[in-house]
């Protein structure tokens, strides 16, 4: 019994160290994707409680990564903007999401990725254009959403765009926001047990995999078209969201 579980964990860290780098690959080039990616892992190694303050751990080591790269054209007052709200808000949510039993958080996960897909090309369609203000309210809307379901890539990417952001400006601004908005989440569940020192050390091993994949993948990522990567968004998403809505049903 115990060879079994030893084998399983093993199998999810290989799993892990593979989606993780894929994830970090095609993240450090459109800004979003690591999480929805990788989620499904983690659950299956860590169970869903778990499996959101590992993410929220290596989603700040992997977010760092593209904070250095772009450094110099990162907008602050876009960062500051959108994260001043958006990290107690984020805070806030990580708070709820733990007073959750794991079959709610399954399925909040997985509606709300399956939820994302039309929303998403909803948000592309309209072009709407934000203002400083603006952003500002919907970091603390999106941050609080952060909180709960883990990743909210789809929604952050088309608000820093709608801003007017691009390339490495936008990167640059998204990743920064990320940053803090998980800081202030990964406090939240320090503060309530749900961070031993095995869950932080795997957070840690987990966002090193994201960061090897934004160096060694940038190169063949950068040639996947718009049209390409659109479908393969839509796909990550509806998969993530029939894993979790599957758990909650095992």
């Amino acid at each position: 019994m115990l060879a079994g579980f030893l084998a399983g964990h093993a199998w999810g860290m290989v799993m892990i160290a593979i989606v993780g780098t894929a994830a970090g690959a095609v993240s450090g080039v459109v800004g979003t994707g690591s999480s929805m990616m990788l989620l499904p892992v983690l659950v299956y190694t860590y169970g869903p409680k778990q499996a959101v303050p590992i993410m929220a751990v290596a989603a700040i080591v992997g977010n760092l990564s593209k904070v250095v790269a772009w450094w110099r054209e990162i907008d602050w007052r876009a960062v500051l903007a959108y994260s001043v709200p958006g990290a107690p808000a984020a805070a806030l949510g990580a708070k709820t999401l733990w007073s959750l039993p794991s079959t709610a958080v399954d399925i909040a996960l997985g509606a709300f990725f399956i939820a994302m897909v039309p929303t998403r090309h909803f948000l592309r369609r309209h072009q709407w254009r934000l203002t400083l203000w603006q952003l500002a309210a919907v970091g603390a809307v999106i941050g609080f959403l952060t909180g709960i379901v883990l990743s909210t890539g789809p929604l952050s990417v088309p608000a820093f765009a709608a801003y007017g952001l691009s390339g490495g400006a936008f990167l640059g601004a998204e990743s920064a926001s990320s940053v803090f908005i998980y800081v202030a989440k990964v406090l939240m569940f320090s503060g309530l047990g749900a961070l031993p020192p095995e869950a932080w050390a795997n957070g840690l091993i987990v966002g090193m995999t994201l960061m090897l994949g934004t160096m060694l993948g940038k190169r063949f990522v950068l040639g996947i078209t718009p049209s390409v990567f659109q479908r393969l968004l839509d796909t990550m998403l509806i998969v993530s969201g029939g894993v979790m809505l599957s758990a909650a049903w095992r």
